[in-house]
């Protein structure tokens, strides 16, 4: 197992997005114990079946005959072991956004523009890119309005959709705590194209004033690697005008009581 690959049963836990192919590694490693327990061998059927569902079937047989265990998984995969006993992992096997594909991304776009441009990228992207954040994602969101020398280039942008199933957004930096510019990160420059992240604790308040379940979603990822007691602060000092729309505040409230079974400071 390299450094990077987690067993079955670190990999599967939690309601994340799973990775088909560290998946696929991942039980081939689990099956070649000498003693599966019961459960072992009940996770192992439920992956197997995520793997088949989410592959299809002539592709998942071909994976089972190179995997060098095929004999093992198969009669694993047909023995009665009862119903499904993680039955979530039908729908959380699915192929993530990787970093290196958004990077690609925007060095194409950049050595395709013809005068310079900057952006601001914030949401899940912006998580994404240092690894802070792990699943699937088909929009590349940028602060306020696309810049006017990316906007007009329909064809080009429709061409990058469809190479690296991305494309640019917007959203308003109304959304964004006070004084978020001062803290964004560079990325560094692609071409004509400059690019900044925002910071990982404005993104989580942003996602933070949210009601979709999505941004939830991302903000339950996120907590063990953030400071909570900075967030505090941020909530307390940047967060003022967000507080003052009553259905922001709410979702806030709801998000944070779920996050930490407690009132928003």
């Amino acid at each position: 197992m390299t450094d990077t690959q987690r067993d079955l049963w670190s990999l599967t836990p939690g309601g994340g997005v799973i990775d088909p192919i560290e998946l696929a590694q991942a039980i081939q490693q689990e099956a070649g114990s000498s003693d599966l327990d019961f459960r072992t061998r009940l996770l192992i059927r439920d992956s197997l079946d995520a793997l088949a569902r989410y592959w299809g079937r002539e592709r998942f047989q071909a994976w089972l005959d190179r995997s060098g265990r095929q004999d093992r998984l198969t009669e694993i995969q047909r023995e009665e072991l009862g119903e499904p006993g993680f039955p979530s992992l039908a729908w959380r096997v699915m192929t993530p956004t990787k970093p290196e594909t958004i990077l690609q991304f925007l060095r194409d776009l950049g050595v395709r523009i013809r005068t310079p441009a900057r952006v601001f990228i914030g949401g899940s992207a912006a998580l994404i890119l240092p690894r802070m954040l792990f699943r699937t994602t088909d929009d590349i969101d940028v602060v306020d309005e696309l810049p006017p020398s990316i906007r007009g280039e329909h064809a080009l942008l429709a061409d990058l959709l469809k190479r690296y199933g991305l494309r640019l957004a917007h959203f308003q930096s109304h959304y964004l705590p006070l004084g978020w510019e001062a803290r964004v990160h560079s990325l560094g420059k692609f071409g004509e194209l400059e690019v900044h992240l925002l910071d990982p604790y404005d993104v989580f308040l942003s996602k933070l004033f949210s009601q979709r379940t999505k941004d939830l979603d991302d903000l339950r990822y996120l907590v063990p690697q953030l400071d909570k007691s900075l967030i505090v602060r941020r909530l307390r000092d940047t967060t003022q005008s967000l507080r003052a729309e009553p259905l922001l505040a709410a979702g806030a409230e709801t998000n944070w009581y779920v996050l930490f079974g407690e009132p928003l400071p």
